[in-house]
């Protein structure tokens, strides 16, 4: 079974694409339709609020950290798990960075790859006939992507549909939906983004509501009509990051659960074993494992936990001096010295590596970045290249004297500079992996 596919995108962020996909999923699923979701670009919150929404797990395609064939490897393999795949579109429709046609990580970049036509959700609110505009240079800017409809986002009175109508007619785009704007629903939010799925309350209850919101106001036949199947030949599997041992320790709980769902399939595929891990329950790596990974989070929102939880750092401590421990991140902050959360409150870490961070001192850090190793990690051989980003808050307030992990450029072509941290067995640093670096 293939499913056919669409891309949920907008002509800029704020326009309502998370709630309209949630909604959507939602809605499919409680009606038995096998329905996935995917996530274009870099993050980690949306594809676990996917994954709620209908029970089948979400991934990210990203189309300047992949490459053609792992991100067509990946499309592949969801489309044979499911009815009909969802992709979740980033900022606007075509916003990316500099890049030649096809790899500027932008959604319609993604919707290229895949075949999926876009439903374009557009916020009509301050507008009406100028939508239409708004449409119609989205359907005409891109000959290689389709618009397969709109999705009216806040609108606010009959008469104001009608009008938006009217220039959707004459841009020749079908309306698959039409929201008003008092029918809200939203999502907690913090400095990364939304607030995690398993920590939001009632989440099926506001998953719900978004389905009804859906289903009182959006075409679900029209939208599942719209959807064709991805134009994608192989299936063939390629590794993004080759695993980093036969078994891997894994911490996994609120303060670490920002790992990409691809690395986890793929390490499974290729028969690693993944042992998960919880340093909030005091849980030490599982001393029989071959390298212990600490993905990101937020563990400048558990500072004190994570200080106290004497048999975690003493067993990451053990774990170290033999067998190579990673860290991303906010995993990467609890590697160092010392953790200042929001309060100014200097929280001991697990003292592997020398630098200090600090949530207090808030800088937001922004953006993709290529890496070279310049050693050997459980990420690679030295001299690899890893595409991947960083997106944080936190800031370092001490580097200390480690060795850097990396060095690293931006997509914009800044100078290279010294990335993160290593020493003996133990590397870290804000640079969270993708893929290995494609090769054109």
């Amino acid at each position: 079974m293939i499913a056919p596919g669409l891309v949920i995108a907008a002509p800029r962020s704020s326009s309502g694409k998370t709630t309209i996909t949630l909604g959507l999923l939602r809605a499919f699923h409680r009606k038995g339709v096998a329905v996935r979701g995917l996530k274009c670009g870099p993050d980690y919150i949306d594809p676990a609020f996917h994954a709620a929404a209908c029970g089948k797990p979400s991934l990210n395609l990203d189309a300047w950290a992949m490459s053609p064939d792992l991100m067509a490897s990946l499309a592949f393999d969801a489309a044979q798990e499911a009815e009909l795949t969802l992709c979740e579109g980033l900022m606007g429709l075509f916003d990316g960075v500099p890049a030649e046609q096809s790899r500027s990580g932008s959604s319609a970049d993604v919707a290229a790859a895949t075949g999926w036509p876009v439903v374009l959700v557009i916020d009509v609110s301050g507008q009406s006939q100028s939508a239409g505009a708004v449409a119609l240079g989205c359907a005409t800017f891109d000959p290689r992507i389709k618009i397969a409809g709109v999705i009216l986002n806040k609108v606010g009175s009959e008469r104001h549909r009608y009008l938006i109508s009217l220039a959707m007619e004459k841009a020749g785009l079908k309306i698959l939906g039409s929201v008003p704007r008092d029918a809200s629903a939203t999502i907690p939010e913090r400095h990364l983004g939304l607030v995690q799925a398993e920590e939001t309350k009632e989440l099926d209850r506001i998953l719900d509501h978004m389905a009804d919101i859906v289903e009182n106001h959006i075409d679900l036949e029209a939208v599942r009509e719209a959807a064709k199947l991805p134009t994608l030949q192989s299936s063939t599997h390629i590794h993004a990051i080759k695993p980093p041992g036969q078994r891997i320790a894994l911490s996994r709980d609120a303060a670490f659960s920002f790992i990409y769902s691809h690395h986890l399939a793929a390490w499974r595929k290729a028969g690693a074993e993944i042992l998960p891990f919880s340093p909030l329950n005091n849980e030490a790596p599982d001393e029989t494992c071959d390298v212990c990974w600490l993905p990101g989070g937020y563990p400048e929102l558990h500072a004190r936990m994570l200080s106290h939880a004497q048999e975690f750092l003493n067993g990451l401590r053990r774990f170290a001096e033999n067998k190579p421990v990673h860290g991303e991140c906010g995993g990467y902050m609890v590697l160092g010295q010392t953790l200042t959360d929001a309060e100014g409150h200097e929280w001991p870490m697990a003292n592997l590596l020398s630098v200090k961070t600090s949530f207090a001192k808030r800088k937001m850090t922004l953006g993709y970045r290529d890496a070279t190793l310049l050693n050997d990690t459980p990420l690679g051989k030295k001299g690899a290249h890893l595409r991947g980003h960083e997106f944080h808050y936190a800031t370092i307030i001490d580097q200390g004297f480690d060795l850097p992990f990396a060095t690293v450029i931006d997509a914009y072509g800044a100078d290279p500079k010294p990335s993160g941290s290593r020493r003996g067995h133990v590397t870290g640093s804000f640079f969270h992996a993708i893929a290995e670096a494609p090769n054109g």
